[in-house]
């Protein structure tokens, strides 16, 4: 089984939401392969949490990379970012949606419904799936027990869009998703594939 390793949240937040498509999130008896990520900057990016809260840029700079940082999106969902830094400059990069490979009727169950593209397909829902909550703010990825980030395997399309849901720094290309996927939070806006 090869497991990704911390060196990868030691790139920069664009190349580590890259890398991740692909990758499969196993989350205690449930997993799910990522299939759109999402990057955020600690400095330039409005629509980053670093860029007004000083709490967040504690966090950056006290923990380890492939820390967890969850937080609860309009105090309804909990969201699951991985920090990156030691790279060229440091960041997030947030979960949007996974492609749900197993544990799938436990899936259903935390979800409510039978729709296997409905399960995942979307930050807040793939939380709810996985049953990741805010008690995970914070916790080394690396150190916490039953959970695991599995290697790709094989090539992956990538396809390039702006950011969900975001009205600071709207424009910046900083989605990524695997372009043939059935499983995305939304269809891909503005389409440039490339093999990764």
């Amino acid at each position: 089984m090869n497991t990704v390793p911390r060196e990868l949240f030691t790139l920069d937040p664009i190349r580590s939401a890259q890398e991740l498509l692909g990758c499969t999130l196993v989350w205690g008896k449930a997993a799910g392969k990522i299939v759109e990520t999402e990057a955020y900057a600690e400095f330039g990016d409005e629509a980053s949490h670093a860029f007004l809260r000083t709490g967040v840029r504690e966090f950056i700079r006290f923990r380890p990379p492939g820390s967890i940082y969850v937080y609860l999106n309009y105090g309804v969902h909990w969201l699951l970012n991985f920090l990156v830094k030691q790279g060229p400059w440091n960041g997030f990069v947030l979960i949007r949606a996974l492609e749900p490979v197993h544990g799938i009727d436990l899936m259903e169950q935390r979800r409510g419904l039978h729709d296997p593209k409905q399960l995942c397909s979307g930050p807040g829902k793939l939380t709810q799936a996985l049953g990741i909550t805010g008690e995970s703010n914070g916790a080394d990825f690396f150190n916490l027990p039953d959970v695991c980030l599995l290697a790709r395997t094989g090539r992956i399309e990538v396809a390039i869009d702006r950011r969900i849901g975001i009205t600071k720094s709207p424009d910046l290309p900083w989605r990524f998703v695997a372009a043939e996927s059935k499983f995305l939070s939304a269809p891909v806006r503005k389409t440039r594939p490339r093999a990764n």
